[in-house]
């Protein structure tokens, strides 16, 4: 299982790349594995600012259905837009082309609260 030095996260296994005051999510390898095969992306929060654990869209497997929550408060900037027509890119590569939001971080301090690479392979 893929779970990169270079990124923070979250114990509902979603990952953040930070770059700046900008950050990428999305789904963990770990997570993409236990979801099989995904068919189905939905952010409907483009344009709203969401707070720490805030529900930001859905993911959808063939057998099931997952929220995604947001690692940090921010503005949801942009949804990757080739996960509409190709979702199973979240499989593919979860921490490549298949990243879901773009945020503006509101606030840079919580990053540290979230897992290090080495806390997240703990976890799990």
């Amino acid at each position: 299982m893929n779970v990169p030095e270079n990124l923070k996260f979250t114990k509902d296994h979603e990952w953040i790349r930070v770059e700046g005051d900008e950050a990428f999510i999305g789904v963990t390898d770990f997570a993409q594995g236990e979801l099989g095969d995904i068919v189905f992306i939905e952010v409907e929060t483009e344009g709203e600012t969401l707070d720490r654990e805030e529900v930001f869209g859905t993911i959808e497997a063939v057998k099931t259905v997952s929220d995604m929550f947001m690692p940090l408060s921010g503005e949801v900037l942009e949804f990757n837009e080739k996960l509409e027509d190709t979702p199973e890119l979240i499989n593919t590569d979860p921490y490549g082309d298949g990243w879901i939001i773009k945020v503006n971080v509101a606030e840079i301090s919580e990053i540290e609260d979230l897992l290090t690479a080495e806390q997240y392979k703990g976890l799990l």
